[in-house]
């Protein structure tokens, strides 16, 4: 049973990071643009273009690891791309809310608490 849950929080973070991911890469421009303004007070405000590119390989990596991580599960009950997968999610999302915090958008970091929530859940499940 527990490898149901695994497999159903690897998904969830799956989807979560290959959607933002593509969101990134097929808008670049639009994310540079909105994030500039939101860290337009902050020490990353010319840095964003490098934030949001270490952002994207962070969150595709997660992605296929967690998506990896599922089909492993599936296929011979291993669990060492699923675990990978679910830390490198929590390490994005560790990032992304320093960067919440840092432009003070508290609303934005208190939403990410909630992704990490599974995340950690999957790194003990896993482990």
């Amino acid at each position: 049973m527990n490898n149901v849950a695994s497999i159903l929080i690897l998904i969830f973070l799956a989807i979560t990071f290959l959607q933002s991911g593509y969101d990134k890469l097929f808008y670049w421009k639009d994310n540079v643009e909105w994030l500039k303004g939101h860290f337009a007070k902050t020490q990353l405000r010319n840095l964003v273009p490098l934030a949001l590119m270490h952002i994207l390989v962070l969150e595709l990596i997660s992605g296929i690891l967690c998506i990896v991580g599922c089909i492993e599960l599936l296929i011979n009950n291993g669990r060492l791309f699923g675990f990978y997968g679910a830390v490198f999610s929590c390490i994005t999302l560790l990032m992304l809310l320093f960067g919440q915090r840092l432009a003070k958008d508290y609303d934005g970091a208190r939403t990410i608490v909630i992704y990490f929530m599974p995340a950690v859940m999957a790194v003990y499940w896993l482990n």
